[in-house]
């Protein structure tokens, strides 16, 4: 296997939710901000949260080269997308989208869940590699949250061929959190697989939320998670502004993984 095969790239990025009244920092400002962030950290999938069908659309145009899973049409004019972009040497084997609540086919939420959130799970294959990338935004209240790291990590287990995998997304909460505590569980499948998420940094790396001021609290929300069968060549968190302006009010995570 040449190095192009054995390695891949991640990030996740909460968009900001782009009817949001944020005047400068609005949507109409910050999509022009965002050739620049992808160009200088380019990855093999992007993984986007919070986002209105017209941010989706605005990053189909800027993302040319890309598939995209996750878009529900026709949607809410509030609706919030969790989207996976993938890179087209990346073939799509298999994708679904479901809910975070007891009707996970149905568009719905729990009833202490602020917003209807979702999850996009997609498997993608490349040369002899295969990958299944998952998307989701946690709400802010601990029962949902347990609820919905409880609900992801089976539907995952399910799929026929579950590693190596690599979760993202917008949890909100630390990393000592008792979701984080379900979705890194170790288990053995029927077929001998290892089953539990683990985090690509193995120390806190810091806050990823800073509302626009590129000041972020100690909490690191936004994750990326892997299991087994990849291994973390590096991690970081993007702090990178254009001329003062932010990309979102969340900075981006990336990080670069090899096959093993």
């Amino acid at each position: 296997m040449n190095t192009d095969e054995a390695n891949f790239s991640v990030m996740t990025l909460n968009l900001r939710f782009g009817l949001a009244a944020d005047g400068a920092n609005g949507w109409q400002h910050r999509k022009k901000l965002l050739p620049h962030l992808f160009a200088l950290h380019p990855a093999d999938f992007i993984a986007c949260q919070e986002a209105n069908d017209f941010q989706v659309q605005d990053l189909t145009a800027i993302l040319d080269g890309y598939h995209l899973i996750g878009l529900r049409r026709p949607a809410p004019s509030f609706w919030q997308n969790n989207v996976i972009f993938a890179k087209k040497a990346w073939r799509i084997r298999d994708w679904e989208h479901f809910y975070l609540s007891r009707t996970p086919s149905i568009p719905s939420r729990r009833r202490d869940s602020r917003w209807p959130r979702q999850c996009t799970m997609g498997t993608f294959e490349k040369s002899c590699q295969r990958i299944t990338c998952i998307n989701t935004h946690f709400d802010f209240e601990e029962p949902a949250q347990v609820f919905s790291a409880k609900l992801i990590r089976k539907r995952w287990q399910q799929r026929s061929n579950p590693l190596p995998a690599v979760l993202l997304g917008d949890f909100n909460a630390p990393m000592d959190s008792s979701h984080f505590r379900i979705l890194s569980k170790q288990s053995v499948a029927h077929n001998g697989i290892c089953l539990g998420f683990k985090s690509a940094f193995d120390r806190n790396p810091g806050g990823t939320y800073h509302g626009f001021t590129g000041e972020p609290g100690d909490d690191c929300i936004d994750w990326i998670l892997h299991t087994d069968g990849i291994q973390v060549r590096n991690a970081r968190i993007i702090t990178d502004h254009v001329d003062g302006a932010y990309y979102s009010d969340h900075f981006p995570v990336v990080a670069e993984f090899r096959f093993i």
